[in-house]
C-alpha cells in the first residue's frame, strides 16, 4: 500500500476508510492495510510502555467487515509479538473499560468501527489505560506503518468475553443510585439498537433492572443497517422510537449509535430528549450536586445557555468533535474549574465521574436514575427541561467542496466570511467561538444565529442555524449566501434550495 495512502486513513483521532464495495465505493481499508496499522500500533506501544511482550485486546461492532479486518489486525499484532485477546461483538466504552481491570493487566485496546457511517465503511479506535488515543499518536502509528518498519515477534491469539462484567457494572451504577435491587420493576422501556452492538443492553442491563423491554427494535446485528442509519440524530431512527414508544406504552425509549458511544432518548409521550434536551436534563441533575461548568460543541442553542444559567453553571461552547469536547473539559479540571460534563449535541457524552469516557450506555444508566427520581415525585423525565427556550426553527445544511484539498478551501471561505460578517446589516460575529464562524443576528434580521463550519472528517461545510422567530433561519441564510455564493468548488445547491423551498 502507498505511504500517502495509508497515512490518508486517519480521521481526526480514528483510522477510518471505504472497507467494502457495496456502495460502490474504492476500498482504501483494506485488510493488508489493517494488518500494517496492527504491526505499528504494536510497535508504537512497545515503545511508550517499554515492554517486549504486549497484551492488547480487540474488539468490533455489527459491521459487515468486522470479521475480516478483525482477523488481520490479530495476524498483524501476533506477527509483532503482541497477545491478542479477542472481545467479541463489543461497545467502544467497553474497549477501554477492559483496560480498567488491573487483573488483565492489558496494554491497549482497538475497537474495529466507524460509528453511524453507512455499512460500505470501517475503521479502528485505539485506547491505552490513560484513554483514547490523541490526533498526534494516530499520526505516528500511521508514519510507522508508512515506514514499515515493526518489532517482531511470535504472539498467540486468545479469547475475552468482557461485556457480562461491562453490563453488570452499568446495572450496579443504577441499583447503587436508587437504593433497589430492581429499581425499573413495572416500568417499560424500548431499546431501538439500528442493528448494531446495543443490543446487550436490554438482556443485560435492563431486565436485570426489572424493566419489561417488550417491543424493543433491531436487536440483533446486522452490518448491512437494514432499518435505519443506528445513530440518535437520524429522523428516520427517532420515528422509529417515538412510534414504538406510544405504540407499546412505553416509559422511556434509548436509542444507541452502533458502537454504543452516543445514545439518545424519547419521553414517555413521545417526546424526543436528544441534542440541546439531552444536554439540559443531564446537565439539570449535575448542577442540582454541584456548580459547575458545561462544555458542549459549537452548534447548542442560546436557550441551553440560559438553562445552564439558571441553574447555577456556566456553558462554554467549544470545537466540534468529541474529543475536542472532552480535552477541553480536561483542560478546565486540570486548571481548577470544576468542569463535570463533556458533551456533544451529536450524544457523545463524557462525565467527569467516568474516566471521562464517552459511553452512550453510561448516559443511558444516568438517565435512567434520572427516570427512577422522577417517578418518584409523580412527574416524567421531560418535566426537569420544561425551562428549557427551544427556538421557532433550527436547521442544518450541509454543503460539499468538490477538491482534493478541502481542508485548505474551507479555510479560505472561513476567512471570507469573517471578513465580510461584520459588514451585514444587524449581525456581528460571536467572541469566543472556537470553531467556524458564528454570525449572531438582530430581531430584525433574524433574530438568531447562524454558523458555518468545515467538517473533522468529509469534504462538507456544515451551517447550523436557530432563530426564535419563523422564517429567520432563511433571512439569514441568504445574507450568508451572498458571501460564499462565489466560491466555485463550494457547492451551494442545498443552501439554494433551503432558501426557496
Amino acid at each position: 500500500m502507498a505511504d500517502m495512502d495509508i497515512r490518508k486513513l486517519k480521521s481526526g483521532t480514528d483510522v477510518r476508510g471505504v472497507a467494502s464495495p457495496i456502495l460502490g465505493r474504492k476500498v482504501t481499508l483494506t485488510c493488508d492495510a489493517a494488518e500494517l496499522i496492527a504491526r505499528a500500533f504494536c510497535t508504537w506501544l512497545a515503545r511508550r510502555t517499554g515492554k517486549d511482550t504486549l497484551k492488547i485486546a480487540v474488539g468490533n461492532d455489527s459491521r459487515i467487515t468486522a470479521g475480516e479486518l478483525v482477523a488481520a489486525f490479530e495476524k498483524g499484532a501476533a506477527e509483532s509479538g503482541a497477545e491478542v485477546f479477542y472481545t467479541g461483538l463489543s461497545s467502544t466504552p467497553s474497549m477501554f473499560m477492559i483496560l480498567q481491570d488491573k487483573g488483565r493487566a492489558y496494554d491497549g485496546s482497538v475497537m474495529v468501527t466507524a460509528s453511524h457511517l453507512p455499512a460500505d465503511r470501517n475503521g479502528l479506535k485505539f485506547f491505552t489505560p490513560e484513554g483514547g488515543l490523541e490526533g498526534g499518536d494516530v499520526d505516528e502509528i500511521l508514519e510507522i506503518a508508512a515506514k514499515g518498519v515493526f518489532t517482531e515477534g511470535k504472539g498467540g491469539v486468545h479469547g475475552d468475553y468482557f461485556m457480562d462484567e461491562y453490563s453488570a457494572q452499568l446495572a450496579e451504577r443504577v441499583r447503587k443510585a436508587c437504593g433497589s435491587e430492581k429499581p425499573l420493576e413495572g416500568k417499560k422501556i424500548i431499546v431501538d439498537a439500528g442493528n448494531g452492538a446495543g443490543g446487550f443492553f436490554t438482556e443485560k442491563v435492563l431486565k436485570p433492572l426489572g424493566a419489561n423491554t417488550d417491543g424493543s427494535l433491531y436487536l440483533e446485528p446486522d452490518g448491512t443497517f437494514p432499518h435505519h442509519a443506528p445513530n440518535p440524530e437520524d429522523k428516520v431512527a427517532i420515528s422509529a422510537l417515538k412510534k414504538a414508544v406510544l405504540e407499546n406504552h412505553a416509559d422511556l425509549g434509548i436509542i444507541f449509535d452502533t458502537d454504543v458511544d452516543r445514545a439518545g432518548a424519547v419521553d414517555v409521550k413521545g417526546e424526543e430528549i436528544n441534542r440541546n434536551r439531552l444536554i439540559a436534563l443531564v446537565s439539570a441533575r449535575l448542577l442540582e450536586k454541584r456548580p459547575g461548568t458545561i462544555v458542549t460543541d459549537s452548534v447548542t442553542s442560546d436557550g441551553l445557555t440560559k438553562f445552564i444559567e439558571e441553574r447555577g453553571g456556566k456553558h462554554h461552547r467549544y470545537m466540534r468533535g468529541y474529543r475536542n469536547v472532552i480535552d477541553e473539559c480536561k483542560r478546565l479540571n486540570d486548571a481548577g474549574e470544576y468542569s463535570p460534563l463533556a458533551v456533544e449535541t451529536s450524544g457523545h457524552c463524557a462525565f467527569k465521574d467516568n474516566y471521562f469516557l464517552d459511553d452512550g450506555a453510561y448516559l443511558v444508566t444516568e438517565i435512567l436514575i434520572i427516570l427512577a427520581e422522577q417517578l418518584k415525585k409523580g412527574q416524567r423525565l421531560a418535566d426537569l427541561i420544561k425551562g428549557l427556550e427551544e427556538p421557532a426553527e433550527a436547521a442544518e445544511i450541509r454543503l460539499p467542496i468538490n477538491c482534493d484539498d478541502f481542508r485548505e478551501y474551507g479555510k479560505t471561505v472561513l476567512e471570507k466570511v469573517a471578513e465580510s460578517a461584520p459588514a451585514i446589516s444587524g449581525a456581528n460575529v460571536a467572541p469566543n467561538n472556537y470553531e467556524g464562524v458564528r454570525i449572531n443576528f438582530d430581531k430584525e434580521h433574524g433574530d438568531g444565529w447562524i454558523l458555518i463550519r468545515l467538517s473533522l472528517h468529509e469534504a462538507i461545510m456544515p451551517i447550523n442555524t436557530e432563530s426564535n422567530e419563523k422564517g429567520g433561519c432563511e433571512k439569514m441564510a441568504k445574507a450568508l449566501l451572498e458571501i460564499i455564493c462565489g466560491f466555485e468548488k463550494l457547492d451551494c445547491a442545498a443552501l439554494e434550495n433551503f432558501i426557496s423551498k
